[in-house]
């Protein structure tokens, strides 16, 4: 296949959430802030996206770990057809941009994120093992859970 026929893997690939009866459909979402910047762990900003996230009229999120320059987050439609995921985080990201004190000047999020359907309850467990982690390996605590930057809005059921 020449190279101008393949996919942009700069841009990441957002397929819907498929309905499969009655099981369980949990995305893991990655999120970046503009330019890498270092501005997400600051309790303002966790507070202030906590908030955003409590509304669970279209996306539960489960749990949660905010990095410096990135979260991670794991979430669920609250019906099906479920909204387009990238409608849902196009709007948290704009009300947090709006609403939070301490942003800093020029655009805080990277336009696109990237995004993936756990296929399993399992996959859910293994996943959150990796993500809270993250701090204990970039150095900021040495037990993940003294990291103050994490947590569960809601829990999310896995049903097979």
């Amino acid at each position: 296949m020449p190279p101008e026929d393949l996919p942009d893997r700069r841009r990441p690939i957002h397929l819907p959430n498929l309905e499969k009866g009655n099981r369980s459909t949990i995305q893991f979402v990655t999120v970046c802030t503009k330019d890498r910047q270092s501005i997400l762990t600051e309790t303002s900003a966790h507070h202030a996206l906590r908030n955003l996230w409590q509304d669970r009229s279209v996306f539960r999120v489960g749990r949660y770990v905010l990095m410096p320059d990135h979260i991670h987050l794991f979430c669920q439609p609250t019906r099906f057809p479920a909204e387009p995921l990238s409608k849902w985080i196009r709007f948290w990201k704009s009300r947090f941009s709006a609403t939070w004190k301490n942003r800093p000047q020029g655009p805080i999020w990277q336009r696109d994120f990237w995004d993936r359907e756990l296929r399993s309850g399992e996959s859910y467990t293994a996943k959150w093992k990796y993500v809270v982690e993250n701090p204990v390996r970039a150095g900021l605590v040495d037990h993940s859970e003294d990291w103050p930057f994490q947590g569960e809005i809601h829990q999310l059921p896995w049903r097979d």
